[in-house]
């Protein structure tokens, strides 16, 4: 009888997903270190919300999706009596977790209540190159502010934020809209009945997911999606928001309001929104933050008035913001493109109502994480490799105390150190392992070294430069390997390295 097949796992990461390695994970954990000394620096407290979220919590506030759990890893728990479970869901962002917590616990947190939060989020979206479906998300939030002095502070934490990770002034660009803004040049335009909120909710999300599209459509596949729709290369047609021509003028007047002071794009938003409330409103605002910032050092190298800033997200009622990156990378394809937007966040004042029925004032930023080490990466700035520990060989099986006490001593002398603990019977594959390591120095005590109570010490760094470029002359000259007392061990293993890294 024929034996079953036995059926093993495939071990692949699953679709949409991906797994890091020392030099990222630490590249990461550096980088979150920075940003988390900027924002401690502005006063924000640290907050950890659980990875899991009651779906209702979660709310309809998905990126630009219609259905409420669209977008989200999400299962039911199990029946308990006659009472369906509860659906949870894994986080899609670290702003609705917020919500839920002030909710929760405003009665023991101040008011305002400053937080940043880091960790991954889950968006059960469709992965493409450089899309994943697991991401680390970075975010300040302050709740219960009205002020816009509070959106004014965030975006100037946010461009001292990106300069403290590595990126240069002239680099970067933090953009500054006002939802209310658009909002009432639409209305002016005869586009939105402010007097029907659900009709004038849905019409306005066709237009902004319009608009958003900008950077990527250019004009006129946004004027396309403004009108009737757009058909792109493949031939799928997207519907669009159904406006006439001159309604279409009047918001693309909008988006090109920009002008070369924040003072002259002030002006000209205060013509296009002409006698609309809260399109007046909204350009008080923004004259408001751009005073703030101006007062704060923050010029137009660092942060602009820009009304062609819109944000995909559904629930930002007033001033939006957005960081992006300004110098060129090349594609996949080798044209040369900017690298994008690298943050983004806004006022929110109706997120916490859904769970106490009181409008809450708030606003925040989320830095994509991911994102800004690959635009470091691509100027050259990351972080250097992490040079790997100090191996201690294993020339004698039975004398293993000796090279931990080896270890140990390196290891309180604050430098990385281990022991090898494979098979030591070929001594090439402990050197073909310190160098899979990355490791630096290389430690060997024989029997004979012990008796003469010494210890070799080799110099991997420059034993790999001396193998590939020094003549013989010169090796003579700088021997990679040396002899020293084992008494010396840790202060000539600190030389080397310092030696190493000048």
């Amino acid at each position: 009888m024929a034996k079953d097949k036995i059926r093993r796992p495939r071990a692949e990461t699953p679709k949409g997903f991906r797994d890091y390695f020392g030099a990222e994970v630490t590249a990461r954990a550096a980088m979150l270190r920075r940003i988390a000394d900027v924002y401690h620096a502005y006063g924000f407290d640290a907050l950890e919300t659980s990875g899991v979220e009651t779906v209702e919590a979660l709310g309809k506030f998905l990126p630009d999706v219609d259905r409420p759990n669209e977008g989200v890893f999400a299962w039911q728990e199990d029946v308990e009596g006659s009472k369906p479970g509860d659906w949870l869901a894994l986080r899609y962002d670290l702003t609705a977790p917020l919500a839920r917590v002030y909710a929760q616990h405003r009665n023991d947190l101040p008011t305002p209540y400053r937080r940043y939060a880091m960790g991954p989020v889950w968006r059960n979206e469709k992965p493409g190159p450089g899309r994943f479906r697991q991401f680390y998300q970075c975010d300040a939030d302050t709740v219960g502010a009205p002020s816009v002095a509070a959106d004014a502070e965030i975006c100037a934490m946010l461009a001292d934020t990106l300069e403290a990770v590595g990126i240069s002034r002239g680099d970067y660009i933090v953009r500054v809209n006002n939802r209310k803004v658009l909002n009432g040049v639409m209305e002016v335009a005869g586009v939105l009945d402010p007097s029907d909120p659900e009709k004038f909710a849905a019409e306005r999300g066709i237009v902004l997911r319009a608009i958003d599209k900008l950077d990527r459509l250019g004009t006129d596949g946004v004027r396309m999606l403004l009108g009737e729709g757009r058909k792109d290369e493949s031939g799928d047609f997207t519907k669009g928001a159904g406006l006439g021509p001159e309604q279409a003028e009047v918001v693309m007047g909008f988006m090109e309001a920009r002008r070369d002071t924040a003072e002259e794009t002030l002006a000209r938003l205060r013509e296009l929104v002409g006698p609309s409330a809260m399109g007046s409103e909204g350009v008080d605002e923004l004259e408001t933050i751009a005073g703030l910032l101006d007062a704060q050092g923050m010029g137009p190298d660092r942060v602009v008035i820009d009304p062609s800033v819109v944000r995909g997200l559904g629930y930002y009622t007033g001033p939006v913001f957005e960081a992006e990156l300004t110098f060129e990378i090349l594609d996949e394809k080798g044209r040369a493109r900017q690298f994008g937007s690298v943050a983004g966040g806004g006022r929110y004042d109706d997120l916490v109502k859904r769970f106490t029925g009181q409008a809450v004032p708030a606003t925040g930023v989320s830095i994509g994480v991911d994102r800004l080490l690959a635009a470091l990466a691509a100027k050259g700035r990351g972080e250097a490799e992490a040079q790997g520990p100090v191996v201690v060989t294993v020339m004698d099986r039975d004398r293993m105390a000796d090279y931990q006490a080896m270890a140990s001593e390196l290891r309180v002398a604050g430098i990385r150190a281990e022991v090898y603990l494979g098979n030591p019977k070929n001594f090439g594959n402990q050197m073909k392992y310190a160098d899979r390591r990355g490791s630096p120095v290389a430690l060997i005590e024989g029997g004979d070294e012990k008796d003469r109570g010494v210890v070799q010490i080799k110099d991997l760094i420059l034993g790999a430069q001396i193998a590939k470029d020094a003549t013989l002359e010169e090796w003579k000259d700088r021997p990679s390997q040396i002899e020293v007392p084992r008494h010396e061990l840790v202060e000539r293993v600190r030389a080397m390295l310092e030696s190493q890294s000048s």
